[in-house]
């Protein structure tokens, strides 16, 4: 099938109004490609979004298969106070309130309720990332996060980076303190309606084309031309907004290869593998108060939490992250089912186990359009993501998460990243 089959498919249209000849060409429908083409369409160039999935929104999805709904995948509004996002609900009228506390939390060792003892030994230990960054001069030496942490000892280090699995997802010695030294902090919102239902309403209007993964980009002329499945489009230029994970996997091929700078920023950039396994349980609550969170950190390296019946829906939603997590993504739904019953079984009494209905688990690490949650700069790459948002022969622009800075690893900065991609792309002479 060739471009003008391409261009005439109706699968995945958003709007009536398509580009015959665009003038750009955004691959990946997430928070940051429909955050660029908004912003290109503003300016009046004719864009074309190309999406891989059946469906909008990339790593914001809201997950309704089991009935009652979750966010699969990014579930705050973070640093709500200049996340653009804030003012996109604001402006479609999308309620966003501050994130609730729930029903308090519980810890748990293999089963049976934590000690008092060791309950506030972990309390010390998990302040102690923020003390030594705060203490840390990084300039000269960009340390991981288990090395900065290494003083505590064999027994409390690994304690004190064990949060990091439900927040970055991924292990401390992966992790560059220089690059979590300046990510931005501020109040978190949530989306009561679905982060991923906010994205994908954000994208209606566009020119988006669904069903459509990338295979090759030949950048190699004076413009760009992105091949599918269906065929191949040209365009003056291309912003890429697919995860790190996906590039690095090599599912799209570059003419020429990227140049060197651009390979290099993306070997020191991982992928980490915050995962979210949902079960629907309806009926009993087992005297649990809905929204209550319980910690299984029996191991530190396998630390797990479980947050019972959110706002009473029927759904127990477990997070986890790091190794453990890839563990449980190539296992598979059903065994990570298994575990996961088993967990909260010892937790909540054997009772559970009847109860236990149907799972849902998009597992991002192994998802081909993903394979991963979010980017992680290496230790001693800190600056990567500043080389990665450098545009490529004057035609092609990385933009993501990944680039977003401060703003890496959430939506809000895939959206800034494709603002500022698109910006640039806008004072390209039409």
């Amino acid at each position: 099938m060739g471009a003008g089959a391409l261009l005439a498919s109706t699968a995945g249209a958003r709007s009536p109004a398509r580009a015959s000849e665009p003038d750009v060409i955004v691959i990946g429908a997430g928070a940051a490609g429909i955050a660029a083409a908004k912003q290109l369409q503003a300016a009046g160039r004719p864009t074309i979004v190309l999406e891989a999935r059946d469906r909008l929104g990339g790593r914001t999805f809201t997950d309704s298969s089991l009935g009652p709904s979750y966010d699969a995948g990014a579930m705050f509004i973070h640093w709500a106070e200049r996340n653009p996002w804030t003012e996109i609900a604001r402006e479609l009228g999308v309620a966003t309130p501050n994130e609730s506390w729930g029903g308090g939390f519980q810890l748990f060792q293999n089963g049976s309720p934590m000690p008092a003892g060791d309950r506030a030994r972990r309390r010390g230990a998990f302040g102690e990332i923020d003390r030594r960054l705060e203490s840390a001069d990084l300039r000269q030496r960009d340390l991981s996060i288990a090395d900065l942490l290494s003083g505590l000892g064999p027994e409390l280090a690994p304690v004190a980076s064990s949060g990091l699995l439900l927040s970055i997802g991924e292990e401390s010695a992966r992790i560059s303190a220089r690059d979590y030294q300046r990510l931005w902090s501020g109040e978190d919102y949530v989306v009561p309606s679905g982060y991923g239902n906010l994205v994908a309403r954000y994208g209606a209007g566009l020119d988006i084309r669904l069903n459509q993964p990338i295979t090759a980009i030949d950048w190699s002329g004076p413009g760009v031309a992105v091949t599918t499945a269906a065929g191949t489009l040209r365009a003056r230029a291309c912003i890429v907004t697919v995860p790190v994970g996906v590039l690095k996997g090599g599912a799209i091929r570059f003419k020429p290869e990227l140049p060197a700078r651009s390979r290099d920023a993306l070997a020191g950039i991982g992928m980490g593998a915050l995962t979210k396994i949902a079960l629907k349980v309806e009926g009993d609550r087992f005297g649990v108060a809905p929204g209550t969170t319980y910690f299984e950190a029996g191991a530190a390296e396998r630390l797990i939490s479980f947050e019972l019946f959110p706002d009473d829906r029927d759904l127990v939603i477990g997070y986890c992250g790091g190794d453990y997590a890839r563990d449980l993504s190539r296992a598979g739904p059903a065994a990570a089912r298994e575990q996961v019953v088993d967990l909260l079984a010892g937790m909540v009494g054997g009772a559970f186990r009847k109860a236990a209905g149907p799972v849902s688990f998009p597992a991002w690490w192994t998802d081909p359009f993903s394979l991963g949650s979010y980017s992680v700069c290496l230790p001693g790459h800190a600056a990567a993501r500043d080389i990665l948002a450098e545009p490529v022969g004057g035609r092609l622009w990385f933009a993501g998460e990944a680039t977003a800075g401060g703003g890496a690893m959430t939506a809000g900065g895939a959206t800034l990243a494709g603002r500022t991609a698109a910006a640039a792309v806008a004072r390209l002479k039409a």
